[in-house]
């Protein structure tokens, strides 16, 4: 951890690339690759973990809005970039950066295509969105007869591929439903290659997919999660990639008769205790109900809880115990010890929310 840094989320290139390595090894040596590049890589860091893994050799890249598109060339990605929720105010946008829309009902279509006719755009690629059971975004089995008259005469949409989404791919229970939503895809998708007289890519597996029902990867998958470290199989397969760091702001050796620490004083001295202030709080992602001894964060190979509230910009930990322990000591908030998994079980939550709120404001750093 750099010296001048007192707060930071390290981004291991070795980790990443083992992850990589592991679902691509899965894969047929045909079948296209697409990274999840949205919500700021799921927090780790849009641009540079793009580069890392055009570098690897991903395929594709999917953001969920415009904007997460437009930094992604603006930061010098050349891989084909797919917009999963366009809306339809930035089709203009979308074209002038090269993006390529995801298109999930014909309003979305129609409004697309006036765009590519006024801009005397030729041949633009979109990604035609089937819904199969998520019932969230995507074209219903009812609806594929108007889509299919429309594309069939709207040479100015070039459908790049067509996909569909799993609902419920990391969870055996729900089996036969994932079944049943890729057999319902594959009704559904060759109507389309047929409509337009050409086989666009097909593509419904996601990260739990690609582990679970590997057979289905058909000319593309799409790795979420999954990259960032987190398996729906075996967590010893894959790496977490992020680590949360700080270091020591201060320390406080404080007796029952100093009370209490924090906001509300919530945070009771009942023994001589050491106390440690660290710079990050719930407005870097900290979320409060982990204060109060509910998580604990690592200090010198030593898990110790939280003590009293989480504050905005700081919390406080119980290091009683930690020999040697000092100011400027790195305290590990997730990582390999404790994981973003460890933490999201304390928030009743899935490890996609503890990256995902890290703040910007802490600085991202690819290390080895």
């Amino acid at each position: 951890m750099e010296k001048e840094t007192f707060a930071q989320m390290e981004i291991s290139t070795r980790s990443a690339l083992h992850n990589y390595k592991y679902f691509r090894s899965k894969l047929n040596k045909s079948t296209k690759l697409l990274i999840l590049i949205k919500a700021n890589s799921y927090g780790h860091g849009a641009v540079d973990f793009a580069k890392l893994m055009e570098k690897a050799g991903a395929d594709y890249f999917a953001v969920a809005h415009p904007v997460e598109g437009v930094e992604l060339r603006k930061g010098g990605i050349k891989n084909p970039i797919i917009v999963l929720t366009t809306g339809t105010d930035y089709y203009k946008e979308i074209i002038e950066n090269k993006l390529e829309p995801g298109i999930p009902n014909m309003y979305s279509l129609k409004k697309f295509d006036q765009v590519v006719k006024k801009m005397g755009v030729k041949s633009y690629p979109v990604h035609i969105k089937l819904d199969t059971g998520m019932h969230r975004l995507g074209f219903m089995e009812k609806e594929l007869p108007e889509l299919l008259e429309f594309l069939k005469f709207h040479k100015e949409i070039h459908v790049q591929s067509i996909y569909s989404h799993l609902a419920a791919s990391d969870e055996k229970k729900w089996d036969k439903f994932t079944l049943s939503q890729i057999a319902l895809y594959d009704k559904m998708a060759p109507q389309i290659d047929k409509a337009v007289g050409y086989h666009p890519i097909h593509h419904i597996l996601n990260s739990a997919g690609i582990e679970r029902f590997t057979q289905y990867q058909k000319d593309m998958v799409r790795l979420g999660i999954g990259i960032y470290g987190v398996s729906a199989v075996d967590q010893s397969l894959v790496k977490p990639v992020a680590s949360l760091k700080c270091r020591i702001l201060q320390i406080k050796e404080l007796s029952p008769a100093d009370g209490t620490v924090g906001y509300g004083r919530h945070g009771k001295i009942e023994k001589p205790s050491k106390i440690a202030t660290l710079p990050l709080g719930y407005a870097d992602g900290i979320n409060r109900h982990m204060g109060r001894g509910a998580a604990k964060f690592c200090v010198n190979g030593k898990l110790v809880p939280t003590i009293g509230n989480i504050c905005m910009d700081m919390c406080m930990i119980d290091v009683t115990g930690v020999k040697d322990v000092k100011v400027g000591d790195i305290v590990t908030v997730f990582g390999d010890k404790p994981t973003a998994i460890d933490q999201a079980k304390v928030l009743g939550t899935i490890p996609y929310e503890i990256y995902t709120s890290i703040a910007k404001r802490v600085k991202r750093v690819v290390v080895k």
